[in-house]
């Protein structure tokens, strides 16, 4: 049975349900002291989203309805979750309605939550988020259980949106539903889902260690939390060792199937919506998933064979041609301009992303141009990591460090604004300084510029008259601002 909340008589925009969210979000003080603490997420992040979830009409086990696939991982996870939606939206005359969350997003926070490729629409999202929102301010919890979950107060955040995505995918009746972790896996939001149709891990690294751990095994068991009973389970080749020992436990521990996904061979002559070499892993990885999907759904009548040579139904290739995925290894042209754009933030996927800048324009004449940032993470890491991968093939002649801040106004973007990095240290520019003077060493030869929005750098560099290459990487937060920017939306 469908649960609808009461008509709400309103007149709030989308700007009132964006300036709301952002009033959920812990400021960076907060942050720092919990990663200082040593406290990290635990079950009662679970309990807390089945809660909040009866408290808007659902129990977690009407989300079955959904057919969710659910997938982690460090690299990739995202690029996996666009794939895999692609091809289930090509069976749509079974499937009609594909829901797909992710995160972050680039431009609106609209885009966390899609139906068949589109973020739900500014006034969609108005009218679920303020039913949500004043559903939690009407219902109560048993304090003895939840003393800190009165009535009128709302979880986080990442919870909140979660929360939305499954209310909004519920009343939209989606027929069957992709989830990207936010992190992790066991404790994440997303995995209230009882009973998911395939679940999927993109390949394991270091990231997140103040909440999942140190070492490739205790991230690789946070992220094995997704797996459930019946439900099986897929991963790429080439998973670290001992990453991929603890998730094969974790599969037995559940009670479920793990499968070594195959790189088909046919992918390697298809052009895949989303560019780089590597994706040829993360398409697998979705073809494997969406094929244990509609198989578990009766639209298949056997899974894609485990086999590299095997031959893929012509709407798995047409989905996987027709993925798009912004901020992801992608090319836009303005003016005599051409940029290279990767939100790549940790070890691996800047060493991806930097490798396929690298191939592209490695045999380019024209001046090449860096905009870095990484405002939360070890920025002069990355930094140092770039360089290895693209010197000396290519040099930059330029390099811009900003922060991500979106205009010269000194404001964000109202979709973009973040309180959980140092409002002190954006506006000294500490971290762009400090990579300024990590790439005048690793580089002299290059200009190095500090700029203290996106908007300013833009403007720099597009004053030159020449023809150049411009790679922007390091944040998926500084290319979500670039994007704003090129489109003009200054609100």
């Amino acid at each position: 049975m469908r649960v609808y909340l009461p008509l709400r008589m309103s007149t709030k925009t989308y700007q009132d349900a964006v300036a709301a969210l952002n009033s959920l979000q812990s400021n960076y003080a907060n942050i720092m002291a919990i990663r200082q603490s040593g406290d990290r997420k635990n079950q009662m992040n679970i309990w807390e989203m089945q809660e909040w979830s009866r408290r808007i009409g659902y129990s977690t086990a009407n989300f079955d309805r959904l057919n969710v696939v659910h997938i982690t991982g460090t690299k990739g996870k995202g690029s996996t979750a666009a794939f895999t939606s692609s091809i289930l939206q090509m069976y749509k005359d079974k499937l009609p309605k594909i829901g797909l969350y992710t995160s972050p997003h680039l431009r609106c926070v609209r885009e966390r939550i899609r139906i068949n490729g589109d973020p739900i629409s500014e006034d969609k999202f108005a009218k679920y988020f303020f039913e949500v929102w004043d559903s939690l301010d009407s219902t109560s919890s048993s304090l003895d259980k939840f003393p800190h979950m009165v009535t009128g107060s709302k979880p986080g955040y990442f919870k909140y949106l979660t929360l939305l995505s499954f209310y909004i995918f519920m009343q939209e009746g989606c027929n069957c539903c992709v989830y990207e972790v936010g992190v992790g896996g066991e404790y994440d939001s997303t995995n209230i889902i009882e009973h998911p149709k395939a679940c999927g891990v993109s390949l394991l690294g270091i990231d997140h260690t103040f909440m999942l751990g140190d070492t490739i095994e205790e991230i690789a068991w946070n992220k094995g939390g997704i797996f459930k009973k019946g439900s099986p389970a897929f991963t790429v080749p080439d998973q670290p060792v001992a990453g991929y020992k603890v998730l094969q436990e974790r599969a037995k521990e559940r009670h479920t199937t793990l499968q070594v996904c195959p790189i088909y061979s046919q992918l390697k002559n298809v052009n895949l919506g989303i560019a780089g070499d590597f994706q040829i892993v993360n398409a697998s990885l979705a073809t494997s998933l969406a094929s244990q999907a509609l198989n578990s759904m009766a639209l298949l009548d056997e899974p894609v064979a485990m086999n590299p040579d095997a031959e893929l139904p012509k709407p798995f290739i047409d989905g996987l041609l027709n993925t798009k995925w912004e901020g992801r290894c992608q090319t836009l042209q303005r003016s005599n301009n051409t940029w290279y754009i990767d939100g790549a933030h940790t070890k691996d996927s800047i060493e991806a992303a930097s490798k396929w800048f690298k191939d592209t324009v490695k045999s380019s004449s024209r001046k090449t141009v860096l905009i870095f940032n990484q405002q939360s993470r070890d920025a002069q890491a990355l930094l140092a990591n770039l360089y290895d991968t693209i010197y000396p093939d290519v040099k930059f002649d330029e390099v811009y460090f900003t922060t991500n801040v979106t205009w010269k106004s000194g404001k964000y973007s109202s979709d973009l604004i973040s309180m959980n990095t140092s409002k002190e240290q954006v506006e000294k520019l500490e971290v762009q300084l400090n990579l300024a003077k990590k790439w005048s060493f690793l580089d002299p030869k290059a200009t190095t510029h500090v700029t203290a929005d996106i908007e300013s750098a833009i403007e720099k560099i597009e004053q030159n008259n020449q023809s150049v290459n411009i790679f922007v990487t390091g944040s998926l937060h500084l290319v979500g601002g670039l994007l704003v920017v090129f489109d003009g939306q200054n609100n």
